[in-house]
């Protein structure tokens, strides 16, 4: 339950190693992606955040071996996946959600206290919280560092593209202050492809005539075209695929950006939301990505000043390597097999999550 993209890829390496086993989400009704979550689900009102009775009830009723709280959850929830039997694993994404998962009433509920982004970006555990890991000795704290598919096959449309920009705006819906933040990259995308540079946009497409008039770059879509490939939105291990075999990522501050450097790219890194700032600062910090303003010719110039310096390229994407970030699945598939390996629990049929 909470992070959905996450939880699903969670759920299936988890559905993968143990083919045997169960899952189920808890999803709200109003959510884009509930109508096609591949796996049983139940759907609530709204957030299952809010409907404690309800998700108790269910928990109660189908006695799952494992519940993971993703980034949501109330006391009454963990408590009632406790009285079951199942382990309970809460993911921590904001410093908010992670004070609470430090709380001791919630440590004495949880056995695994996962941090979802990587140590450099999260902050290492401070002397409270270590100190109220010896209190609470039952509590494993990991991080998850970044979610990072498996690269399959290149969709067909990259074809005879081998020395690419890939451009991922993400930002579907828009975030205060960023309503427009697709077209400024699409924009930026015909710029850079205009000059001769081979660009490919993966994301939801923006109206070219809105995206001209917007930034005001008259005749720039069809100067673009012969060097630009502007792709839908692509399952995560073909996009994973594409981050291995791009020279340069501009994607926003979210998940994207901790992909492009796990796969050792050089990054530009633009924030779309408020929340993404102070990450992408870090990242910069770090030497592992630079920052942008959310404007198409500022990401324009980043990208161009990069290109034109391959020294500057290579030193960023050597540092991004340098970091060695781990699959976060890989990170909670062992931390599953620990909780539960013994008792063989996922192996069967019965096995629950």
């Amino acid at each position: 339950m909470g992070e959905y993209a996450r939880s699903l890829a969670i759920a299936d390496g988890a559905a993968a190693r143990w083919p045997g086993g169960a899952v189920r989400f808890l999803l709200s009704r109003a959510a884009p992606y509930a109508a096609r979550c591949p796996y049983p689900s139940t759907l609530l009102e709204s957030s299952p955040t809010f409907h404690s009775a309800a998700v108790s009830a269910l928990i109660e009723e189908w006695r799952p071996d494992v519940v993971i709280f993703d980034n949501a959850g109330r006391t009454a929830q963990l408590a009632a996946a406790r009285r079951c039997g199942a382990r309970v694993i809460y993911i921590s994404a904001r410093p908010r959600q992670r004070r609470k998962a430090f709380r001791l009433r919630w440590m004495a509920l949880i056995d695994e206290h996962w941090i979802a982004y990587p140590e450099f970006l999260a902050g290492s555990l401070r002397w409270m919280e270590r100190l109220k890991l010896t209190l609470r000795r039952r509590v494993r704290v990991r991080y998850l560092d970044v979610m990072l598919t498996a690269a399959r096959a290149l969709p067909a449309a990259t074809a005879g593209c081998s020395d690419y920009v890939l451009i991922v705006p993400g930002g579907g819906t828009g975030h205060p202050g960023a309503a427009d933040a697709v077209a400024e990259f699409v924009a930026a995308a015909r710029a850079l492809a205009a000059a001769g540079v081979d660009v490919i946009l993966v994301g939801r497409a923006a109206d070219a005539a809105g995206v001209t008039d917007a930034v005001g770059w008259p005749g720039a879509a069809a100067a673009a075209a012969p060097r630009l490939r502007q792709l839908g939105a692509l399952p995560q291990s073909e996009l994973a695929g594409l981050m291995r075999g791009a020279r340069l990522i501009i994607a926003n501050g979210g998940s994207t950006l901790l992909q492009s450097i796990a796969c050792g790219k050089a990054c530009i890194a633009v924030p779309i939301a408020g929340d993404q700032r102070e990450r992408i600062r870090r990242c910069e910090q770090a030497g592992v990505a630079i920052a942008a303003p959310l404007d198409a010719r500022s990401i324009e110039a980043a990208a161009d000043g990069l290109l034109q310096n391959a020294a500057a390229l290579e030193a960023l994407a050597g540092r991004a390597k340098a970091l060695a970030l781990v699959d976060g699945v890989s990170v909670a598939l062992s931390a599953l097999e620990a909780l539960l390996g013994a008792d063989h629990r996922l192996t069967g049929v019965g096995g629950r999550t």
